[in-house]
């Protein structure tokens, strides 16, 4: 299988992490090699990667019409890892395990966003349900910036049973729910081995995934608009128990990041 990567983000880090193989890489003919556009062709330059001129007709198709900012990477496809690959890292960190679970999100934008925040608070892993959610496809890996290319993301068959096994290794989880009796999260201690539940857009978490948490919370709200989009509640959150465990990971070096 083929993934058609697009995007300056996308490109960049995708070839920064090297976990795919790559093809080729198809830049807009009259593009100039200069700035940004040239860091990346020099990157792919140093990984091998053959940089072929084409129409920007080309990746207009390619990309399905997205702003693909004039290139595309042939990539394989995405390689998952596990959630044992997760409790791992957060062992080789001398950390609390801290994961996210989406249940059933459709919008590549919302995951996409989520993945990004999960990158920035330096998340073990993200897992997704592999039928009727998301997966990592070329428009999550763009509206991420790239950042799923450097995390740990897992699919699995049945993620309440994913959950029952991850309770089994002591992680708690915590359901981002709304309701009169359910208590805000600064009421709700999130300096644990914690796991982030998040339902899909306009559904929220199935039962069964609701039942399955240990501990559900809100977001407080005083507005007249009772709801807020799953990427901010899940943003949000994720702030919230990174400030918990008092930041860590904090001010070691990092590479630059793009700006908002």
């Amino acid at each position: 299988m083929t993934d058609f990567l697009y995007g300056h983000w996308a490109v960049m880090e995708s070839l920064r992490a090297g976990r795919r193989s790559f093809e080729q890489l198809l830049v807009a003919e009259n593009t100039e090699e200069k700035g940004f556009t040239g860091e990346i062709m020099a990157t792919a330059g140093e990984r091998g990667v053959r940089i072929r001129r084409v129409p920007r007709r080309i990746l207009d198709d390619l990309s399905n019409g997205a702003n693909h900012q004039g290139m595309v990477l042939r990539a394989g496809d995405y390689q998952y890892s596990t959630v044992e690959d997760m409790l791992a890292l957060a062992k080789e960190r001398e950390e609390k395990p801290f994961l996210l679970l989406l249940d059933l999100l459709k919008d590549p934008q919302n995951v996409g966003s989520l993945i990004r925040v999960s990158d920035a608070v330096g998340i073990h892993g993200i897992i997704l349900q592999e039928r009727r959610g998301v997966g990592v496809t070329p428009a999550v890996v763009n509206a991420s910036s790239g950042a799923v290319e450097h995390l740990k993301v897992a699919q699995v068959t049945n993620l309440v049973q994913t959950m029952k096994e991850i309770k089994e290794r002591d992680v708690w989880l915590v359901g981002l729910d709304i309701g009169p009796n359910v208590p805000t999260l600064d009421k709700t201690n999130l300096n644990i081995p914690i796991g982030l539940v998040l339902g899909s857009e306009g559904e929220g978490m199935r039962r069964l995934v609701r039942d399955t948490c240990d501990i559900l919370i809100c977001l407080p709200m005083r507005g007249r608009v009772g709801s807020l989009n799953v990427a901010t509640v899940g943003s949000v959150a994720l702030y919230s128990a990174w400030q918990a465990r008092g930041w860590p990971g904090w001010g070691a070096p990092k590479p630059p990041v793009k700006p908002s």
